[in-house]
């Protein structure tokens, strides 16, 4: 069965203890983990000490949480070299600590030619340098990978130089046979005036992607874009579709919840609860 979850970083709190604690809502099972949660960089630059990673897994046995996933994003086709190998030198501290903390997955941002912000679009993401910068950064970085044991995950995002189904299917096949997956976002995928369409694009992304599937992210979308306002059930997105093709698919792994306040946390994750026991059940 699929498990849902929750970007710990949801929960603003002065420890990794109260972090994990906050959230461990009903129903719950598993959490995405950001250094951030713990005073760090999402990137540290140096391997958090055996005793703050022995505080991440015992907060997060105590209540019943798996470490799906670790948040590692930079943005990997910046267009100055210097911020690209930045994050290259510091990421393979993070897999050393995801390793250590038994997570199997770290994620990441293929990145954009906006040179200050990595979720924002720029008309040199189609150029073919934009293309080369990542796949240039994203080579040493599986290598990097592989020595640890961990899976890299990247998400087809609009704002992003992987911008669709097709292209995150183009970067698969290219890196054929290294431990590189989707992390997939329907609320990514779409574009303001796709409401009529999204069954159709979500079933291309599917169709394209459902075999690399490693994480499965849940964000509300309004239709226009996918704002931190709306709790998940709350707007436009096809709830029933998009878990009726996970399941389709055969995935069985985390559902991670994000995009929205604490304060819509609790019912945000009753209806992800609700509507995939619907979904196992439906025939």
């Amino acid at each position: 069965m699929m498990s849902p979850g929750i970007f710990a970083r949801t929960f603003a709190r002065p420890t990794v203890e109260e972090v994990l604690a906050a959230a461990a809502l009903p129903g719950l099972r598993c959490v995405q983990f950001n250094f951030a949660c713990a005073g760090l960089p999402t990137l540290p630059d140096r391997c958090p000490e055996e005793a703050l990673l022995d505080r991440i897994r015992r907060a997060a046995a105590t209540h019943g949480l798996a470490i799906a996933a670790v948040s590692g994003t930079w943005n990997m086709a910046h267009p100055d070299p210097a911020e690209r190998a930045a994050g290259l030198r510091c990421l393979p501290v993070l897999l050393e600590a995801a390793r250590r903390l038994n997570a199997p997955v770290v994620t990441l941002c293929t990145g954009t030619r906006h040179p200050a912000n990595m979720w924002i679009a720029h008309p040199d993401n189609k150029t073919p340098a934009a293309w080369a910068d990542l796949t240039a950064t994203l080579e040493p970085a599986l290598a990097a990978a592989a020595r640890e044991g961990i899976t890299l995950g990247i998400e087809p995002e609009t704002a992003n130089v992987v911008g669709s189904a097709t292209q995150a299917r183009r970067l698969l096949d290219e890196f054929r046979g290294a431990p590189l997956g989707i992390v997939l976002d329907p609320a990514n995928l779409l574009r303001p005036g796709d409401a009529h369409q999204q069954q159709a694009i979500l079933d291309e992304a599917f169709h394209l992607l459902g075999d690399r599937l490693i994480l499965a992210h849940a964000k509300e979308w309004d239709g226009q874009g996918h704002p931190d306002s709306l709790a998940v059930g709350e707007g436009h997105l096809d709830w029933a579709h998009y878990l009726g093709l996970l399941r389709r698919a055969g995935y069985e792994g985390p559902v991670i919840l994000h995009g929205f306040s604490e304060a819509q946390a609790a019912r945000s994750v009753a209806f992800l609860v609700d509507r995939m026991t619907r979904a196992a059940t439906d025939t």
